[in-house]
């Protein structure tokens, strides 16, 4: 497996920074995957380098990064940049997902040369899932397909009492349960999202979707989530959706690595025959033109 970084600073003290991987083996250009990581995720969070693997198997290449405002660092494992934690919208991170496809697309990626440009699958956990679908709603040109893995349906993921609170007072916070961190959340959050309703309705985003797309849905994550999913395949019922039983929000797993589940490597399949089925339409298109 071939695995190479990339740093970009966008503007001063802003970073973007991910990985490629794929396996060397001689074929023709390879079909993309962009794998995403949700809110207070990163690019190194638990599965998310192991299903980069997973997903690139001998077939597709897959590039991970990390939001230039999700609050890691250079040195990629925790949360050491808060204040840009509290910074980041939506408009930011789907920037950051411009930069990177027009980096596949130019040829400006790490190992360029052997990926496939017209072939991109964007992949998104929890809040990721939400941007992909945003994301291909306004670049259907860029993207062949999206997968969502727990992706929500709603850009706001806070009660109305938090953000009351945020718009008065400037910023709010909230609780990572792993570390412990008060991670602050701007009241630009919000503002973002006041601007943006109608672009960032992710439901009616998904049902005048032009690409296909793969809705996965644990059955065991949080309840907001699951009747997400249930609000999406009533409005959009063009796509795919598969539940998975006894599945959480991570599909299992932890922080840091202790192992694959049983609920990933369902995800993974799922993913990856979707990619494949969609990716073989493609290529038996082109030969037919």
């Amino acid at each position: 497996m071939m695995h190479e970084t990339f740093a970009w600073e966008l503007e001063p003290d802003i970073w973007l920074r991910g990985d490629v991987r794929m396996m060397e083996d001689g074929e023709p250009r390879k079909p993309v995957i962009v794998l995403i990581h949700g809110f207070k995720g990163f690019k190194d969070w638990g599965m998310f380098p192991y299903a980069a693997q997973r997903l690139a198997g001998q077939e597709n290449a897959v590039v991970t990064f990390n939001f230039s405002h999700n609050g890691v660092g250079d040195a990629g494992a925790e949360f050491d940049e808060l204040d840009k934690f509290a910074r980041n919208t939506h408009t930011l991170e789907l920037r950051d997902l411009a930069v990177v496809i027009a980096a596949i697309r130019d040829g400006r990626m790490p190992l360029s040369h052997a990926m496939d440009a017209d072939q991109v699958l964007l992949v998104g956990h929890s809040r990721g899932g939400g941007d992909c679908v945003l994301y291909a709603a306004e670049h259907s040109a860029e993207v062949r397909g999206i997968v969502s893995w727990n992706g929500i349906a709603d850009c706001n993921l806070f009660a109305d009492e938090f953000r009351e609170q945020v718009l008065e007072d400037g910023v709010g916070y909230v609780t990572n349960a792993r570390t412990k961190q008060q991670m602050p959340i701007a009241a630009s959050f919000f503002e973002d999202l006041a601007l943006n309703q109608e672009r960032y309705h992710i439901v009616a985003r998904a049902a005048s979707l032009q690409v296909p797309a793969l809705f996965l849905q644990g059955e065991t994550d949080a309840p907001r989530l699951v009747a997400g999913f249930q609000r999406l395949r009533e409005a959009a019922p063009q796509h795919r959706y598969v539940e998975l039983p006894e599945a959480d929000h991570t599909w299992g797993t932890k922080h840091p690595w202790v192992g694959t589940t049983l609920a990933l490597e369902k995800a993974i399949v799922l993913t990856r025959g979707f990619a494949g089925g969609l990716f073989e339409r493609e290529r038996i298109g082109l030969e037919m033109e």
